[in-house]
């Protein structure tokens, strides 16, 4: 075995075989072996027991708005990827659209890198975006090392970012698919949601009968159809509609690429509990009531949904007005999306470690990362979360890293606290400290 700088000991490591107690060793940033917990430590190596304290894998979140350059008084490289840290997440993926300008360019993506470098405490990479006029750049972007694309197929909320119909979108994903590339899609039918009714004003019923589940499984439908005309690689953005479910079994069973998320918010919240006015839980899709959540959560037990993802859309707060047709629609969940995902799960019977497999494993596997991370395991990057899973914490929003601090979360009682996030073998958040800046920038793995 090669020499070790550090060694990672805990009566509670989530490996790939389960959870057992383990020393880890790390040696220039990687895993170099999960040996048994009282195995004798490598000459020279650092020990750090962490006790009874659970080890994981960093977390991967593959859908997060930056908004930097641009809007960076929304958020920011270096205050996204702060709260990132805080929340055991150790990769995150930028989205392309909400910045100024959107990354649907090489000059574009150059111009975003320039600006991440030198503020990202965990590593970061890019998706692209597809637009109806830049089928051109698609190939180009994916050379140069975006994730994916992005694609809206009814209106983004931003002007420079605007969505496709069926006619461009099968253009972009005959494009996409001639490389093998992968297309990630907010998947809501325009059509449907200019026939539902548009009250406006402060009642959440008027929002949610706005934003009906037939919208995204309209848009599903049509999406597998193009993905299995042109045997291409999809995935469903935000699933929030469970009807939605069996057109993608059914779609998975007969060999579609497919693969779909969900987001912390629409497993934990649900229509009932939102008040009147409270536009800090408008989203888009949109936050349903209870009884499609149950559909949710049983579909991620049995793996028609891929993976968790927080769809981290901040926004000032002035935007969040009373009024949810006019209020920005983007819940913030970067720092409390672990704590949030393990307390419903653990209520539901669910594991650390299948929330592990959801936010980790499957994440990493979705950007083509999982030879490098989402899994403690030899040769993998050696990031970690130290998680103490049986404590509980109130959400105060003064104590978040978001750079606003509106959460949907607030006051609400979770559990699991993020003790330390290390970053290739170097902790870089512990006790609310983080340390100077230490991410790297990610290409998608060729």
């Amino acid at each position: 075995m090669s020499d070790a700088e550090l060694a990672l000991r805990s009566t509670r490591v989530i490996t790939p075989e389960g959870t057992r107690a383990a020393t880890v060793t790390v040696s220039a940033g990687t895993i170099t072996a999960v040996l048994p917990y009282d195995a004798e430590v490598p000459a020279g190596a650092r020990v750090e027991d962490v006790g009874d304290h659970v080890l994981l894998p960093g977390l991967i979140d593959t859908h997060v708005h930056v908004n930097d350059p641009g809007r960076t008084e929304w958020e920011g490289f270096w205050t996204a990827t702060r709260a990132a840290a805080a929340g055991g997440i150790t990769t995150l993926i930028d989205m392309p659209l909400n910045s100024l300008p959107p990354t649907t360019t090489v000059e574009h993506l150059r111009i975003k890198r320039d600006v991440a470098r030198d503020k990202a405490h965990i590593d970061v990479g890019f998706w692209g975006g597809a637009l109806p006029d830049n089928v051109k750049d698609l190939r180009p972007l994916h050379e140069a090392g975006v994730f994916g694309f992005k694609a809206f197929l009814s209106p983004s909320g931003v002007d420079e970012f605007p969505h496709l119909d069926q006619e461009r979108l099968a253009v972009s994903l005959a494009e996409i698919a001639g490389f093998d590339g992968l297309l990630i899609v907010h998947a809501e039918d325009p059509h449907h949601l200019a026939a539902a009714p548009q009250h406006g004003g402060p009642r959440y019923a008027d929002f949610l009968a706005s934003r009906p589940r037939d919208a995204e499984d309209t848009a599903i439908a049509a999406l597998i159809a193009q993905a299995r005309r042109l045997d291409a690689r999809v995935h469903v953005l935000h699933l929030s509609s469970g009807d939605a479910l069996p057109l993608i079994r059914a779609a998975r069973a007969e060999g579609v690429r497919l693969t779909v998320e969900t987001c912390p918010h629409y497993l934990t919240l649900t229509a009932e509990e939102v008040p009147d006015g409270a536009s800090e839980f408008k989203c888009c899709p949109p936050i349903r009531e209870a009884a499609n959540q149950d559909l949710l959560w049983e579909a991620l037990a049995d793996g028609t949904i891929d993976c968790v993802v927080t769809d981290h859309s901040p926004s000032t707060a002035d935007l969040k007005t009373a009024d949810f047709a006019t209020a920005w629609g983007g819940i913030s969940g970067l720092q409390l999306s672990l704590s949030a995902v393990w307390t419903q799960a653990r209520r539901r019977g669910h594991t650390l470690e299948d929330v592990v497999t959801w936010m980790s494993a499957r994440t990493a596997a979705l950007a083509g990362l999982d030879g490098r991370k989402g899994a403690i395991a030899p040769g993998r990057d050696a990031d970690f979360a130290v998680l103490a899973p049986d404590e509980t914490f109130t959400v105060d929003p003064a104590g978040l890293q978001h750079r606003n601090r509106v959460t949907a979360y607030a006051g609400r009682t979770l559990h699991g606290v993020v003790k330390s996030t290390w970053l290739r073998g170097r902790r870089v958040f512990a006790d609310g400290e983080f340390t100077p800046p230490q991410g790297t920038l990610l290409d998608r793995p060729r």
